[in-house]
């Protein structure tokens, strides 16, 4: 069921599901609580499911003032103990495993374990382009239709393109009731591009699993390995014909993946 939240004189819609060890599940850039629905159904019956709108995304409201992935962090935290969770498995994508991967660092005693799917550690030439680009298509693009069409072939593999699903995606997004300003998504982006954690990742002490599509062109497999390559005792795992959004695209083979892993870290293996 959905609720609010109150921090730091900001209302966070949040929405939890099932029974069983808390996971906190954190979107990336835009995303609602919703982008996790098949997570959210899928796993349900194995564990207590958190998903909550990031600042400036869906029902949260984004105030004036500095925005980063750090203070992103500490919402995080704050949402947990709103909720009365005090550790959980921590899954992030995108710009949410940017997120995770700090709330791990400030906050190690509320994360029992890390799931960073698309993820990067410190933004390259490449990324930095990229990035660039989309904040110059959010101010330019002549329509929502046009933005979603055109930042979705970054998000999505070729056949989401060809058999539909991009198509259904596009619809459901500009249904939805609670869409994000231009100046949100920039305001957003902004803090991820300047996301850096390299150097820090080796003071990360919880089991982690870092997940990359070997099709994903906006954040590929090599900026994942970087990760699991910094972070001691992480797993690496490249999910074939699999682009930016795996746990969208391929549930069933995302929540067995996941769902192996954390019951390992539950086992204590």
């Amino acid at each position: 069921m959905g609720a609010y939240v109150d921090f730091d004189g900001t209302r966070f819609w949040t929405y939890s599901r099932g029974t069983g060890p808390d996971v906190l599940l954190i979107a990336g850039l835009g995303d609602p609580a919703e982008a996790w629905e098949a997570q959210l159904d899928g796993l349900a019956g194995r564990y207590r499911l958190h998903a909550f709108d990031n600042r400036g995304a869906g029902r949260t409201p984004l105030p004036g003032g500095p925005l980063s992935v750090a203070s992103l962090a500490d919402d995080a935290a704050a949402v947990l103990r709103a909720l009365g969770v005090d550790r959980a498995h921590i899954a992030g994508f995108s710009g949410g495993s940017a997120i995770a991967q700090e709330l791990a660092l400030r906050h190690p005693g509320a994360v029992r374990s890390l799931v960073l799917t698309s993820t990067w550690a410190r933004a390259d030439a490449y990324f930095t382009a990229l990035t660039r680009s989309w904040d110059w298509l959010a101010a330019h693009a002549p329509d929502g239709r046009a933005l979603l069409e055109a930042f979705f072939l970054w998000i999505y593999t070729p056949r989401a393109h060809a058999d539909g699903t991009v198509r259904a995606i596009v619809e459901e997004s500009l249904a939805f009731p609670h869409p994000q300003s231009t100046d949100a998504f920039q305001r957003q982006l902004a803090a991820f591009a300047r996301h850096d954690s390299l150097d820090r990742l080796p003071g990360i002490a919880v089991p982690t699993l870092v997940v990359a599509g070997d099709q994903d062109i906006a954040t590929p497999q090599r900026l994942g390995r970087i990760v699991a390559d910094a972070v001691p005792g992480a797993r690496f795992e490249v999910l074939s014909g699999e682009a930016h959004q795996p746990f969208q695209e391929s549930p069933d083979v995302f929540n067995a993946l996941v769902d192996a892993f954390w019951s390992d870290v539950e086992a204590g293996r």
